[in-house]
């Protein structure tokens, strides 16, 4: 056997073991991961496992595992309406995560394969292991190896076992002690977990790992999940275990999920379970359109359209001032003769009101009796496009509404005379 003939042999050899390898991997498809504000101690887990023929037609998640039960690969194909949350969520397309010598490491993929950040806003990810598989640090790297901190300015986690407790540390690249997050002020904490990885109870501590309130008056919060996984209750406790209201004015959080875990409904409560407030959470899943625009709008539309063109040929700044909104964003085409050749030109609302004071004041920009026209194009709940002539111009406008009123946000414009630009 010659050696072009051993080498093929050889890459084919490989090949087989790789498709062998990629064959004996495990693929489980999951609707949400399990919520976690606790710690990035806690695994990630799939929550609501469905078959790939579901997951070709939802939101999902792909976990990959090989023989050892290890996860390698998180494919991110969730996209319904998912809260940022740099311990909740992933923000990547894929996480792909190595198993070797008491270390996982993770590195996050964008869909053309580039290196990103996740939600922590780092680049890699090392956990270190004890003998058991149990994390004893993480540590976070740029996309050169180097040493950086995460979006709450932590560069290590380090943790250890305190009797029943998980004792975590954090620190920033000064080797300075942090808070669990940029809001929420626990510095040691302990975590309490059931025999399923969920977290029970995340306490603040002192330098003797004794529970102490952190200066709000707080010293731990407590989770409750329900039989599906889903993240359902949070309560907010003193040193003495007592419901305290917390820095966001709850004692008291709960959450409702739809048949198929898709978190749909917030309460809020003080210590004594009166209700303080709620809200319905918005989905991208459920999707309702917006009715019929009422004859009201439509008509507002009309005025507010026109009363652009009212205001400069009346000398009106204070409706010009009523009808455009502060980000107007108003554009025409213009010519830069440094550049030679044509550019956008735009004017903002201020120049718009100065010109309403006085761009007419000689009373010859229009005609003794102006035509001014508007044709509305589309009006879908709270945007609405237009069309306005006028004896000047043609123009498109978007118009929004905030706060209840109508007001012009872009116009883009060009003369009725053509001749004004060049020859295509």
């Amino acid at each position: 056997m010659n050696i072009k003939t051993l080498l093929i042999s050889l890459f084919a050899l490989c090949i087989s073991f790789i498709a062998l390898a990629q064959s004996n991997s495990t693929i489980k498809y999951y609707r949400h991961l399990k919520y976690n504000h606790v710690s990035p101690y806690i695994k990630l887990v799939g929550t609501y496992p469905i078959d790939e023929t579901t997951a070709k037609k939802t939101s999902h998640y792909i976990f990959k595992y090989n023989d050892d039960k290890e996860l390698i690969e998180i494919t991110n194909n969730h996209y319904f309406t998912e809260r940022k949350h740099s311990l909740g969520s992933i923000g990547a397309y894929k996480t792909i995560i190595t198993h070797e010598n008491n270390k996982e490491t993770r590195i996050f993929i964008d869909k053309n394969g580039k290196r990103i950040t996740n939600d922590r806003e780092v680049y890699k990810e090392v956990f270190s292991k004890d003998k058991k598989g149990n994390y004893t640090k993480l540590e976070f790297f740029d996309v050169n190896e180097k040493p950086m901190e995460s979006n709450w300015e932590i560069s290590e986690y380090h943790w250890f076992k305190k009797r029943n407790m998980v004792i975590e540390k954090r620190f920033n690249l000064k080797g300075e002690p942090r808070n669990l997050s940029s809001y929420f002020e626990f510095g040691i904490t302990g975590m309490l977990f059931r025999k399923d990885g969920s977290p029970i109870a995340n306490y603040n501590l002192n330098e003797n790992l004794e529970v102490t309130n952190n200066s709000g008056g707080v010293a731990s919060y407590q989770d409750t999940y329900d039989k599906n996984e889903n993240h359902v209750k949070y309560t907010y406790h003193d040193a003495n275990n007592k419901l305290v209201i917390n820095q966001f004015g709850l004692a008291i959080g709960t959450k409702e999920y739809d048949a198929v875990g898709n978190y749909i409904k917030q309460g809020q409560y003080d210590p004594n379970m009166k209700f303080l407030r709620g809200r319905v959470i918005a989905s991208n899943q459920h999707v309702t359109l917006s009715k019929t625009a009422l004859q009201k709008d439509t008509l507002e539309i009309k005025r507010i359209s026109l009363g652009y063109l009212i205001a400069l040929q009346e000398l009106k700044p204070d409706l010009m001032n009523e009808v455009m909104n502060d980000s107007l964003n108003k554009v025409t085409i213009g010519y830069n003769r440094e550049l030679k050749k044509e550019v956008v030109t735009s004017i903002s609302k201020e120049r718009m009101i100065k010109n309403a004071e006085n761009w007419n004041k000689s009373n010859t920009r229009f005609p003794p009796k102006p035509s001014n026209q508007v044709i509305i194009l589309d009006i879908y709940n709270r945007i609405a496009t237009v069309k306005l002539y006028s004896d000047n111009w043609v123009e498109y406008l978007h118009l929004i509404k905030l706060d209840g009123k109508w007001s012009i946000v872009n116009l883009l414009w060009q003369h009725k005379d053509i001749n004004r630009y060049p020859k295509e």
